[in-house]
């Protein structure tokens, strides 16, 4: 109950407010009557202060010096009866009221302080059971929800129901999990909600306030004051925990008017029973993910017996033992072995990246190890398409070849960990733009992919020692048709014909100064270890 409430009571419907009338929002808890000297000893921080004046010293001076100590005290009013010792509320009195923002009433004598007292604790009386009869309905109501409905969305919109505010849920990076709105969010809810996560400018200003060492801290509910500049106004914050672990948070419009105290416990229960949905979400998805993880783990690690049984369990699990992939390595800027933090992180990106997958119509063939998160895609698939959407800070993504069934996954596999070390946070690199530097770091493996991918599809060709010399000619001639002709012996036409033969087998432009630099990269490696 606050002032304004209470002066509508019976008892207090004839006071006047002389001082302070702009906080009549204090908060009453309760009133006593004190009419001794020094009154500030007995007197209850939120309480009405009572009393007849029949102790309050004279002289200007001491009268204003007795209010301020009143006024430390921190009445939620002092009601002064009149007239009788005073004829009004003395203005030096009023005056210190003002100015200490404590509010002046005067009450008519004839009214008894215990009718005063009376109403007001028959009040606050009723009012804490209908708290209590409300915060019953609502624990009955988000358990239901959760029980009933069993998701996110319908708990959001039982608990903007009841509080009537905008309300949304998000996970640990930021991400859109379930909302309901009212129609009085602020514009930075709106563009919130029509990206699926926190903005950039909402996510730089709680970074400032270092928001998520505050809300794994907290206790409780967090309250962000309103910040116009970025069109935000005041909200609450509920963190959502599992067993201590932070995982999220529940997000609460506020604006000019407070949340009440049934409000918070609200929407920290709500916080309980959303925690409790995404244990169980998590339960059901680390089943799931064990099953994937040891069928991707079997192909990974070329244990794959492709029996009937096998092909068919494949199928099941989204696998197309005749379709071609390729595998993706995310890596996580975390130390090995990692931490109990650095876990959940891993954890919570597979999590996320399978459902990504799902959502774009792939199978989420995904495993886990160490700070890897390794995934297949099929060929053709643009990989930004999933990049875009993961937490790139501290993340690397790599993307090997594309290979052709379960023998050509181990190959992948193999080629993915060799990209390990070139491997850059926040950027995404494939196998074949790593080539090179890694050709030119005297890495032996990529020396001799590129030698098999110069050379290789030469091997069952006929005539290939003819071709392989015309190779070296061109690049002993810097490309030049005339004089490599002239050196092998041949016509330029014949010299054209190998060269389009070449462009057939190899898929090398000679025309390209980049196809020129790796050819003459790879007969110099062929030249040092003819046995390549």
């Amino acid at each position: 109950m606050n002032l304004l409430e209470a002066l509508r009571l019976p008892a207090l419907s004839r006071a006047r407010v002389v001082a302070a009338a702009a906080r009549l929002n204090n908060r009453v808890l309760g009133a006593h009557a004190v009419d001794i000297p020094d009154p500030q000893e007995w007197i209850r921080p939120g309480f009405l202060f009572l009393t007849t004046g029949y102790a309050w010293p004279r002289e200007e001076q001491a009268l204003r010096a007795f209010m301020r100590q009143i006024a430390r005290a921190e009445p939620a009013a002092v009601v002064l009866a009149v007239p009788q010792f005073f004829e009004s509320f003395p203005e030096a009195a009023r005056e210190e009221a003002e100015l200490s923002g404590v509010p002046a009433v005067e009450l008519p004598w004839e009214v008894p302080f215990s009718q005063v007292i009376g109403e007001l604790n028959q009040q606050l009386l009723a009012q804490q059971y209908s708290v209590i009869e409300r915060s019953e309905a609502i624990h009955r109501a988000l358990t239901l929800s959760a029980l009933e409905a069993g998701g996110l969305q319908p708990l959001a919109d039982v608990l903007s129901g009841l509080i009537g505010r905008s309300v949304v849920f998000e996970d640990l990076e930021g991400n859109l999990l379930a909302y309901a709105l009212t129609g009085g969010e602020d514009e930075l809810r709106l563009r919130s909600i029509a990206s699926g996560g926190t903005t950039p400018e909402l996510s730089r200003y709680l970074q400032e306030i270092g928001f998520e060492r505050r809300l794994r801290e907290s206790l409780g509910p967090l309250r962000l004051p309103a910040r116009p500049e970025i069109g935000m106004v005041g909200r609450v914050v509920c963190p959502i925990r599992l067993g201590g672990e932070l995982v999220g948070s529940v997000w609460l419009i506020e604006g000019e008017e407070p949340l009440s105290e049934l409000d918070m416990r609200a929407a920290e229960h709500a916080a309980t029973v959303a925690g409790l949905h995404l244990m169980h979400q998590r339960d059901i998805a680390q089943r799931e993910a064990r099953l994937g993880y040891a069928f991707l783990d079997a192909l990974l690690e070329g244990r794959f017996e492709p029996t009937p049984h096998n092909l068919e369990r494949a199928r099941l699990q989204g696998f197309h033992p005749e379709g071609r992939y390729y595998l993706a390595l995310l890596v996580l800027e975390e130390p090995v072995p990692l931490s109990p933090e650095g876990f959940n992180r891993r954890e919570r990106l597979a999590e996320g990246l399978r459902k990504l997958l799902r959502e774009q119509g792939l199978a989420p063939l995904i495993s886990v190890f160490l700070n890897q998160v390794l995934f297949l895609l099929p060929e053709g698939f643009d990989a930004a398409r999933v990049w875009e959407r993961l937490p790139q800070k501290g993340l690397s993504l790599g993307l090997s070849r594309a290979r052709a069934g379960w023998a050509g996954v181990a190959e992948s596999y193999r080629e993915s960990q060799a990209l390990l070390p070139h491997l850059r946070p926040g950027r995404v690199s494939t196998y074949a733009q790593l080539l090179l530097p890694r050709v030119l770091a005297g890495d032996a493996q990529a020396q001799q992919d590129l030698l098999r991918e110069l050379f290789g599809p030469l091997e069952a060709e006929r005539g290939r020692e003819a071709l392989l010399e015309t190779l070296k000619a061109l690049a002993r001639h810097g490309f030049q048709l005339k004089r490599t002709a002239h050196a092998l012996g041949v016509h330029e036409n014949t010299l054209r014909y190998r060269l389009e033969r070449l462009r057939q087998l190899t898929g090398l432009d000679l025309h390209d100064p980049q196809a020129q630099f790796r050819l003459q990269l790879g007969l110099q490696l062929l030249e040092m270890n003819p046995n390549k």
